[in-house]
């Protein structure tokens, strides 16, 4: 009886990506930066070939994009938090749910 072959291994591949709706909605901020450290650790690795790297670059640019709008709605939900009127009394808006 013969062993099977192992398949053959080559460069790593990026999985296949969702569009930036898609990963907002599935994973959390914090998730999102370390998945753009790994990606920018296997570029910077510079062992894959052109067309893996151009695709995890891509993944990488949503990831970041992604991340700083979070940061960008944050930065706005804590600015109404800490608004005040003239007079002193706080702004009361309402928050977008977002």
């Amino acid at each position: 009886m013969t062993k099977p072959k192992p398949p053959v291994v080559t460069a790593e591949a990026p999985a296949a990506t969702p569009a930036a709706s898609d990963v907002e909605a599935t994973t959390s901020f914090e998730a999102n930066i370390r998945e753009l450290g790994g990606i920018v650790e296997r570029l910077e690795r510079g062992d894959l070939p052109l067309e893996a790297s151009l695709e995890l670059f891509e993944q990488g640019i949503r990831l970041a994009r992604d991340a700083q709008a979070r940061l960008d709605r944050a930065e706005k939900r804590v600015e109404q938090l800490l608004g005040f009127d003239d007079e002193g009394a706080p702004i009361m808006e309402p928050m977008d749910p977002e």
